[in-house]
């Protein structure tokens, strides 16, 4: 089945406390989303690329592109108000038959392991969802109350999520719930059972600040 990589950069990243858009902000001299696309092409040089972005960003993502010589050919699309719209939109350039991995441009650190094994099972199960285990102590909260949870049976969850194209244009073909926090969420109320496998915690999300001085040092490490 072909392959296809569906990038959700529609955020403009105002936590990180940066005036440009988090996707944008460099890491060890390249920016956020350049690195996200770096990744997919080494797994697979003939991948197909859709990047979803705000309108008004298109033209700076051209010249960024421009700038930093990456002349790679990918599908521009239009971000909503959501993620859900945004992934939703992306989803028009892909075909039914085959494979599609959704990312946040946000985890620029995705690595060609976590790539290769979503890819494998989504072939073979219709959809992996990578997760990693939390060595945090959890509790939830109600009103003034809160109660422990157990964290051996919690798992956080990370992107790319792979799947089946025409399983997830199918789960996306509905109105927008609050619920629907990744795109997991999104195929799970079609009644689909997910796969889970296994993520990495260097895959980290960009959100504040520090975050991009700790991908600063992964990118470090991982120079020879």
């Amino acid at each position: 089945m072909q392959k296809h990589v569906l990038i959700a950069a529609g955020g403009l990243g105002t936590r990180t406390g940066s005036s440009r858009p988090k996707q944008f902000a460099e890491i060890c001299k390249r920016p956020v989303l350049l690195h996200v696309l770096d990744a997919f092409l080494k797994y697979a040089a003939d991948i197909q690329l859709v990047v979803v972005l705000p309108e008004k960003l298109h033209q700076e993502w051209q010249g960024i592109c421009k700038k930093h010589r990456f002349h790679a050919q990918h599908q521009l699309a239009i971000s909503g108000p959501t993620r859900f719209h945004s992934v939703k939109n992306g989803l028009k350039y892909i075909p039914d038959n085959a494979l599609v991995a959704i990312h946040d441009a946000a985890r620029p650190l995705v690595s060609l392991d976590i790539i290769s094994r979503v890819f494998y099972f989504a072939g073979k199960f219709g959809n992996a969802i990578p997760v990693v285990e939390t060595n945090e102590s959890l509790r939830i909260i109600d009103h003034a109350m809160s109660s422990p949870l157990p964290r051996e049976r919690i798992r956080m969850v990370q992107t790319p999520q792979c799947f089946k194209s025409s399983l997830i244009k199918n789960a996306y073909n509905k109105n927008y719930q609050e619920s629907f926090t990744d795109d997991a969420s999104v195929l799970e109320t079609e009644g689909e059972r997910l796969f889970l496998t296994e993520g990495e915690r260097e895959n980290i999300k960009i959100t504040n600040p520090a975050d991009l001085l700790i991908a600063e040092a992964l990118f470090a490490a991982r120079r020879p």
